[in-house]
């Protein structure tokens, strides 16, 4: 007795016909394409059993009707990129949408690598140093007036050079005595320390910190001997080639402050009236 060998579908016998089986479970071709086929994207038409089906993310075509969007030329096994869900080859996509060379007004290829700055794009052989004409690729360079230099090459041409070291100055720098120096070179003539970003004054066209200016230069004060500076406006009090701090200039005695009043002196001393008056 021969088994029933029937599709699973429309239950006609597929004895010396042509069958697919899906899942295990056998389907006449017009079934099949029926129930299961793919719908081409190009030709709204079912892709058949017979037909090669060409997918990409989740989508399907005839092999003939996998072809460039604008130029029609196949794709089949050849690159592609897709727009708004249209295929288009290399060629066409690239002069459509890619970006064109800042350079050499060429366009830059889907794939090929790009060097891009403030909204351009170039090629990255065509993105080299204004100066030396070499690819700058991924190393540091600086643009000035709409070219681009590498970094050696824009210290040679731009950078100022210290004063002190003679090396370029490429940011950060001083300027004193109208001359360039580096922050880190613009030190006190006294303790070496760092000027930049604190005052300063000098003597002799040397540049000193407020506290060794002082300490080198200006006088003591009679009470409490330490720097008289008189910068930025201080006052102080002096009196036949000796100096006070204002808050020093008190007598000696009762310590009242002698500012505005009158005082006497007795060697070293000053006093006010009523402890000067039993001299």
């Amino acid at each position: 007795m021969t088994e029933n060998f029937d599709c699973d579908n429309c239950k006609d016998s597929l004895f010396g016909k042509k069958y697919v089986l899906r899942e295990e479970s056998p389907f006449c071709v017009t079934c099949y394409e029926s129930l299961y086929s793919n719908t081409c994207e190009e030709c709204k038409k079912p892709i058949g059993c017979n037909c090669r089906d060409l997918s990409y993310k989740d989508r399907h075509w005839h092999e003939e009707c996998f072809h460039c969007f604008k130029c029609q030329c196949p794709l089949v096994d050849k690159p592609f990129s897709t727009k708004n869900e249209d295929l288009l080859c290399t060629e066409c996509y690239s002069n459509e949408y890619s970006s064109r060379c800042y350079e050499c007004k060429k366009t830059i290829m889907p794939g090929s690598r790009k060097m891009e700055h403030k909204g351009n794009s170039w090629h990255e052989t065509c993105f080299t140093c204004h100066r030396c004409q070499q690819p700058i690729g991924t190393k540091s360079f600086i643009p000035k007036d709409e070219f681009n230099y590498c970094v050696p090459c824009y210290e040679k041409q731009f950078a100022m050079q210290c004063v002190h070291c003679n090396k370029p100055i490429i940011s950060g720098g001083v300027t004193y005595h109208e001359q360039p120096w580096h922050k880190d070179c613009f030190l006190c003539t006294g303790c070496k320390q760092q000027l930049s970003g604190q005052r300063f004054t000098s003597r002799d066209e040397f540049a000193y910190c407020l506290n060794c200016f002082c300490n080198l230069y200006t006088k003591k004060c009679a009470s409490c001997t330490s720097p008289i500076s008189g910068l930025g406006g201080s006052k102080y009090i002096s009196f036949e080639e000796r100096q006070w701090h204002n808050d020093c200039f008190n007598c000696t005695k009762c310590a009242v402050s002698l500012i505005g009043r009158g005082f006497l002196t007795e060697r070293d001393d000053i006093l006010c009236p009523d402890c000067g008056k039993d001299i």
